[in-house]
């Protein structure tokens, strides 16, 4: 598992100073970000040196309880279904331990050029299953 800290910032909020819904996505994506570029695979590297990129086709989120601007989090990151082409990733969001919602991705490996899919890349393969 990887653990990403963050906090629920004045931008991320609606007019009501609570998480609005999509910026829980947006987190779940800096964990993301965050974990590959920990594990020598940044986001630049695939977009300009290799041959492959790693679209969302599907995603869901659950709601556990209202985050308010300030408040801090720690988002949980594990690997669900890895499999020739796709893989799944799940987020656990706590604060101060107690679990306030949830993230779920299904990201597929297409070719760069073509948008096809393909089989996922040996070295994203062994960074999830660190996972």
């Amino acid at each position: 598992m990887y653990q990403f800290e963050t906090s629920v910032r004045l931008h991320d909020t609606d007019s009501a100073g609570l998480l609005f819904f999509a910026n829980q996505f947006k987190m779940a994506h800096d964990c993301y970000e965050s974990f590959l570029s920990d594990n020598g695979l940044s986001f630049l590297t695939i977009i300009v040196e290799r041959d492959y990129l790693l679209p969302i086709v599907h995603a869901e989120a659950d709601y556990a309880e209202a985050l308010e601007v300030g408040q801090e989090l720690v988002v949980e990151l594990s690997a669900g279904r890895i499999g020739n082409s796709s893989f799944t990733l799940n987020y656990r969001f706590t604060s101060d331990d107690d679990e306030v919602g949830s993230v779920s991705t299904v990201h597929v490996c297409v070719d760069a050029e073509t948008g096809e899919k393909r089989d996922l890349p040996d070295e994203l393969v062994e960074i999830l299953e660190e996972l």
